[in-house]
């Protein structure tokens, strides 16, 4: 983006509104990492430390990063990771290894990341390597190579740790503990968490060979800094190509933070959450309602916002519902109220359902059973119900127990928005909650 050098001249309007969007795209989307991250300077200095013994001096360590969402868990990390590979023999040798428990859901999957990411080969000679127990050999293998001084530092890093530990036996943790802890190999392995009682779900021979080290995170914003925080990231830099509009729109974001309203939306998503992730994607929705006609934040785009931000996702989906599919929802409800919470069939829902159109109903037609059976199916198929139990896959389908994803407030929220509902429905559904 090429900068005016005069800046006393006026950019049109529909320029500035452009260069403006690319400043914030820039700012929210592609965020650079601090030179120093604020706040959490002693546990930067640990970190480091802890991992260049691993990586320098072929030291095995394991160390748990614990902290609630958008603490700066990650930040952190990340930033220790750039600081270390400044060194140019840590670029030279360190090998790392990212998993994540949200995508590597069992230690099968996670070997076969490892592995991929190691570049280590799956086949030597004519052996393929097949089974849990034979991969996880030849990875331990590979590690293991030579002496600790020929052998080249491998970090592991396990992004939402606590998942790890539901995997059977806990067998990956297990084995990637007792090589840090045997120092046969210079491993490094770093969990990232937000359970504060994650050593609790550790099994006890896991537990004996991690080193108990552990550094917390915990978010020490106020509301003030908050609100500070929004009006930065909202305000223009001093570079920016037209000096007058710049000025005008730091003017109106400073008016806009001192706003009653405003101040009462941030309040809001500052107790929901202190990510700053969050925060950005307000101002993202924000910024996406500023135009040529309309060139500054208004505090109703704002409230807007914050009601798609809010967004009950289920509530909206019920709105796209059939009239039968909502009926059944209802049914469902019903019968929640009615046996305190236990789980219902698709038969006791049709009952219900042939209750209603019997006692109150006289706008609704009466459906055949194939045509229930499909509508309660797509409700399972949009995750609004699910079953109780997997193994229940064998019962016949009327008779498998199921439990409504919904709350109260959820189907009546989406009653009162649903286009043309008849009155009977909303009547039968305000005597279902008593």
């Amino acid at each position: 983006m090429s900068k005016r050098k005069v800046k006393d001249d006026h950019m049109p309007v529909g320029e500035c509104i452009t260069q403006v969007q690319e400043v914030f795209r820039e700012r929210f989307c592609c965020q650079k990492l601090p030179e120093q991250p604020e706040g959490v300077e002693s546990q930067h200095k640990h970190l480091l430390e802890l991992l260049k013994r691993t990586a320098v001096h072929g030291e095995s360590n394991s160390v748990l990063i614990v902290g609630p969402r958008g603490a700066g868990k990650t930040m952190l990390l990340k930033c220790v990771l750039r600081d270390l590979l400044e060194e140019k023999e840590v670029q030279k040798n360190l090998l790392q290894v990212h998993l994540n428990g949200l995508l590597q859901t069992d230690d099968r999957i996670a070997l076969k990341e490892i592995t991929r990411q190691l570049n280590l080969e799956n086949v030597v000679g004519d052996k393929v390597f097949g089974s849990f127990a034979e991969t996880l050999g030849f990875l331990l293998e590979a590690l293991k190579k030579g002496d600790r001084s020929s052998s080249r530092p491998v970090l592991f890093v396990l992004d939402e740790f606590d998942l790890f530990a539901h995997h059977k036996n806990q067998t990956l943790l297990y084995n990637l503990f007792d090589v840090s802890q045997s120092a046969q190999a210079p491993i490094a392995v770093v969990g990232v968490t937000c359970r504060l009682d994650v050593l609790e779900l550790l099994e006890k021979r896991v537990k004996s060979r991690f080193s108990h080290r552990q550094i917390h995170l915990l978010s020490s914003l106020t509301f003030p800094q908050y609100a500070e925080r929004v009006r930065t990231q909202l305000s223009l830099p001093d570079d920016f190509p037209d000096d007058k509009f710049a000025q005008d729109w730091n003017a109106s974001v400073k008016n806009l933070c001192e706003d009653k309203s405003v101040e009462e939306v941030l309040q809001r998503h500052f107790n929901s959450s202190k990510d700053y992730r969050m925060m950005h994607m307000l101002l993202m929705l924000c910024l996406s309602r500023v135009s040529v006609a309309k060139p500054n934040i208004k505090p109703a785009d704002v409230l807007e916002a914050s009601k798609m931000c809010f967004t009950d996702a289920k509530a909206n989906m019920l709105h796209g519902l059939s009239i039968l599919e909502l009926c059944l929802v209802i049914a469902m409800k019903h019968l929640n109220d009615v046996y305190e919470g236990e789980p219902f069939n698709l038969q006791m829902v049709h009952n219900e359902f042939k209750k209603f159109l019997h006692r109150k109903s006289s706008s609704m037609y009466n459906f055949e059973q194939p045509v229930i059976m499909k509508a309660f199916e797509h409700l399972q198929q949009l995750e609004l119900i699910r079953p109780v139990d997997s193994s229940s896959a064998k019962t016949q389908r009327e008779y498998q127990l199921m439990r409504l994803m919904l709350d109260h407030s959820q189907i009546m929220e989406a009653l009162q928005k649903y286009p043309q509902c008849p009155t009977d429905v909303k009547q039968w559904a305000m005597s279902a909650f008593g």
